[in-house]
């Protein structure tokens, strides 16, 4: 190469970011570049929280840029303490597939991220689901033709490590682990744009506390083997517990607030509409021009081409169009998205757990699993009801998520995906282990059903169909 020179990005939450001069980082310039991840400029990493925090309009785009610098930083920490023992050799062919993967790895998603994805999920759309997106454009699209400046088979590495499921090595644990340069980028981010308070972290100290250590790959006594990965020392165990619980109380203050979910409901009930209606050969009630990226995407779902040419410009362009479909479903919906007439929300979790008080002597635990228990119920009931059927007009939709403060140790296949802190004496342990807060954290779990706030009929059947399922519970209990 050429004419080479530094390449700076400002960045709110990093400041300077550079891809300096080595052919690697000019690499990874140049796939910045690409269509593909160009257009990641035009989804919102929040996808609908812009209507509960009106700063949250970052995008995938800044977000992944973020992570490869964070990783980049993990990477120097690895390094630094292989080179320090002679009897070790850095990986750095493993690093470069794992920082060029830390870049690329959303690259992917659709519009409206894990909204879209909830839609590919109900209609078995393959090319919905963004870590099969993700995988395609690295094997094969202009990314993968910039990767082979690498290698002949690098983006194939890359693509491989994106698409597994938990690290396979150190260098894999940076780009997906619990404590991997994803989170520690939009932990960061998502708080900064969304102005919530809560949820700092003291990523400095972390990465001053982090170093190598081989541990065990077997549970207990049964150990397997061994394997090199990233712990904290002693002195980050507080600064580690307060990652995790930073990071628990982003979903119910950001990613799972009511308002946010509802918005993201009714684009889901909207898109599986305009889907249907497509698959089935009325296109013509859309509203949409035959030729509609979200209409190409319907008639040929498994073609990379078409998922990659939707994103959340395109459906903002579309809802004035769909707001006067000949359909009226997608009309209604449309109409009340565009103007933020969201949905009502009945929090059935809390409304039973009002309900179920827990009752003197009763193990917490106990009494958790009795509300889950009931809630459940309540869901499947609602959603059984043919007024709750998704092939007919949206009346009642139903929300429900758990989301655990930790995965804990005996949840994961490898200590590569835990958080481990060296305590003095003897193996890394588990965060789980060594901090009761951590051990004894709740998951935080999500029941709720949406109603139009005109759909007094709707909000009448859900009332009525708690109240049945608490005096049955209740008669039960009795």
């Amino acid at each position: 190469m050429t004419n080479l020179k530094p390449q700076r990005v400002r960045d709110p939450v990093h400041n300077l970011i550079e891809f300096k001069l080595d052919q690697f980082e000019q690499t990874l310039w140049r796939v910045i570049q690409t269509p593909p991840f160009q257009r990641l400029r035009r989804i919102r990493q929040l996808g609908f929280s812009e209507f509960v925090f009106p700063g949250a309009t970052h995008t995938r785009f800044a977000h992944s840029i973020g992570v490869f610098h964070v990783a980049r930083s993990l990477m120097k920490v690895i390094k630094r303490d292989i080179d320090a023992d002679a009897g070790r050799q850095f990986g750095s062919y493993q690093a470069t597939v794992a920082l060029a993967a830390a870049l690329v790895h959303d690259v992917g998603h659709g519009m409206f991220s894990h909204a879209f994805e909830s839609v590919g999920k109900s209609l078995n759309l393959a090319m919905a689901k963004h870590e099969n997106v993700s995988e395609a454009i690295v094997r094969d699209s202009e990314i993968s033709e910039v990767l082979r400046e690498l290698g002949s088979g690098f983006a194939h590495d890359v693509a491989t490590l994106i698409g597994r499921k938990e690290p396979g090595n150190l260098y894999d644990a940076v780009v997906s682990s619990q404590f991997d340069a994803d989170r520690l980028d939009y932990m960061q981010r998502d708080r900064l744009m969304t102005g919530v308070q809560s949820s700092g972290i003291d990523l400095t100290w972390l990465m001053a506390n982090l170093e190598i250590a081989s541990v065990r790959t077997g549970i207990d006594d049964e150990g397997t083997g061994t394997v090199e990965t990233l712990v904290l020392g002693p002195k980050a165990a507080q600064t580690a517990e307060s990652y995790v619980l930073s990071l628990f109380h982003l979903y119910p203050n950001v990613y799972l607030h009511k308002t946010t979910r509802g918005a993201e409901m009714m684009f889901v009930a909207l898109m599986r509409r305009l889907l249907r209606l497509a698959l089935e050969g009325h296109e013509a009630q859309t509203g949409l021009a035959k030729n509609h990226p979200i209409l190409r995407f319907a008639s040929e779902p498994d073609s990379l081409s078409n998922a990659l040419s939707l994103d959340d410009t395109i459906f903002w362009g579309a809802l004035p169009t769909l707001a006067e479909a000949p359909e009226k479903e997608v009309a209604r919906l449309a109409t009340l998205l565009r103007n933020r007439c969201l949905p009502r929300c009945i929090d059935i979790r809390r409304i039973v757990e009002e309900s179920m008080p827990l009752k003197v002597g009763e193990a917490r635990s106990t009494w958790q699993a009795r509300i889950t228990l009931l809630c459940a119920n309540i869901q499947n009931t609602l959603k059984n009801l043919p007024i709750s059927s998704e092939t007919g007009p949206a009346r009642i939709l139903l929300d429900s998520y758990d989301r655990p403060p930790y995965k804990r140790y005996q949840d994961s296949d490898t200590p590569l995906n835990r958080i481990l802190i060296r305590t003095g004496i003897g193996e890394p342990r588990d965060m789980a282990e060594t901090s009761p807060v951590i051990a004894g954290a709740e998951t935080f779990s999500v029941s709720r059903v949406y109603v139009f706030r005109d759909d007094a009929e709707a909000r009448d059947v859900v009332e009525s169909t708690m109240k049945t399922e608490m005096q049955g519970c209740n008669n039960g209990e009795a």
